[in-house]
């Protein structure tokens, strides 16, 4: 009777650590799998502020002919690692998030190919591509703290164009 006492302690023992254990690695698991994915929004939201004051930069330069100022401005989007970032996306958030920043891509995208076309820096066609822009990464950007975990932002992140002039609205 001791003995079969101490083999049924020991079986409870040893499989209270191994559930232990595995709770232990599932919980470790999640804290990865959150930690990657704030580091890709991080990455990707990053990107896109940097290539969108990018364009607009390359947009107000002068330069020597509408085809170099083109090429300048399909050439920023291409190194910018937007695509990467945007792979990057596709293969871990889930797919509310997928689509929103697929969103984004295709309004840096129209803002791109806007200023390539010849349109000035705060045309009506500009702001309005901007406005979109805006409307779309703050779509993202909630997705992506739901997806979090954190709580929503009552403050917009991305000042209309016109704010850039105005130092009261940033």
């Amino acid at each position: 009777m001791p003995l079969l006492s101490t083999l049924a302690g020991a079986a409870i023992g040893i499989g209270a650590t191994l559930i232990a254990d595995r709770n232990r690695w599932k919980h470790e698991d999640v804290k990865e799998a959150l930690r990657l994915r704030l580091d890709i929004y991080t990455q990707y939201t990053t990107t896109v502020k940097a290539l969108g004051e990018t364009l607009r930069a390359l947009a107000e330069r002068e330069h020597p002919s509408d085809g170099e100022r083109a090429r300048a401005l399909r050439e920023a989007f291409r190194d910018s690692g937007i695509g990467t970032a945007s792979e990057r996306m596709w293969l871990i958030a889930p797919e509310p998030v997928v689509k929103a920043s697929n969103s984004v891509f295709h309004c840096l995208r129209r803002i791109c190919d806007g200023y390539a076309d010849g349109s000035a820096v705060s045309s009506p066609e500009d702001r309005a591509r901007w406005e979109e822009r805006g409307k779309a990464a703050a779509r993202m950007r909630k997705l992506m703290r739901e997806d979090l975990g954190v709580g929503p932002l009552a403050e917009r992140h991305s000042p209309l164009p016109d704010d850039y002039d105005d130092p009261a609205a940033q």
